[in-house]
């Protein structure tokens, strides 16, 4: 049965914003629990744009779930990883240009130096996923770099300006997930996703985890955090019904 990550980085975009207090992703992470979500996901970036030490530090002795921890394949992240011991990390592609993930990690080669960054992770007992696009290469080579998931980037698909573009990326998507599962890698799927584009993945098999924040915190604005969950958490579990 898939179930639902909600990432809380844009809780903390909004308290960098004053560079203050408030509000405290550690506290959207409790209230997300509460909701039905069955995992925390942040990610750390290198300019610490969002989340912050602070935050991964208390999520770390907070969440109740799962801690999730986005990251790029840097040796500062390495070490924060290996300290922490979050129950996973998911490497992902970054530039301090961008404003979000723009699209997957290019693993094409980089095998052994990616087996070698995840040896120390696998060894603390932490799982791996690497977040890429749903092209069959980039599937071939996560299988070959022995991560145990993949998260397949979602956000071609969400941010489409047609219905036929959609359909064409969904397409895309589902013949990934039926690919890594054929390689024996679990599936994520996670950027961009909301409560209506979730819909069309209701019939699809092999899908471990769905990693949202900002369609969750977008609503969470007008019904609170708690129901914001709640109804997505409810959508996903139809899925399985």
């Amino acid at each position: 049965m898939p179930v639902l990550v909600v990432n809380v980085d844009h809780v903390a975009t909004l308290r960098q914003a004053r560079m203050g207090r408030e509000p405290d992703p550690v506290t959207a992470a409790h209230l997300a629990e509460l909701g039905g979500a069955h995992g925390i996901i942040v990610h750390l970036r290198e300019d610490r744009r969002h989340i912050q030490d602070r935050d991964l530090a208390l999520l770390k002795q907070t969440v109740q779930t799962n801690l999730h921890l986005e990251m790029a394949a840097t040796n500062e992240m390495h070490a924060i990883a290996l300290a922490t011991v979050p129950h996973m990390v998911c490497l992902v592609p970054e530039k301090r240009e961008e404003l979000t993930t723009e699209g997957g990690l290019n693993l094409i080669g980089r095998g052994q130096d990616l087996r070698d960054y995840l040896a120390d992770i696998h060894a603390a007992g932490i799982a791996s996923s690497l977040f890429i696009d749903a092209d069959p290469e980039q599937i071939q080579a996560a299988k070959a770099i022995g991560s145990e998931y993949i998260e397949i980037h979602t956000g071609h698909y969400a941010d489409a300006s047609s219905r036929e573009e959609r359909k064409t990326e969904l397409k895309k998507i589902l013949h990934g997930i039926q690919l890594a599962r054929d390689f024996g890698l679990k599936v994520n799927l996670g950027h961009g996703l909301n409560y209506t584009n979730i819909l069309p993945f209701a019939q699809t098999p092999g899908i471990e985890e769905y990693s949202i924040g900002h369609s969750i915190m977008a609503r969470a604005i007008h019904v609170g955090l708690g129901q914001a969950v709640r109804e997505m958490a409810d959508i996903i579990r139809t899925f399985s019904s």
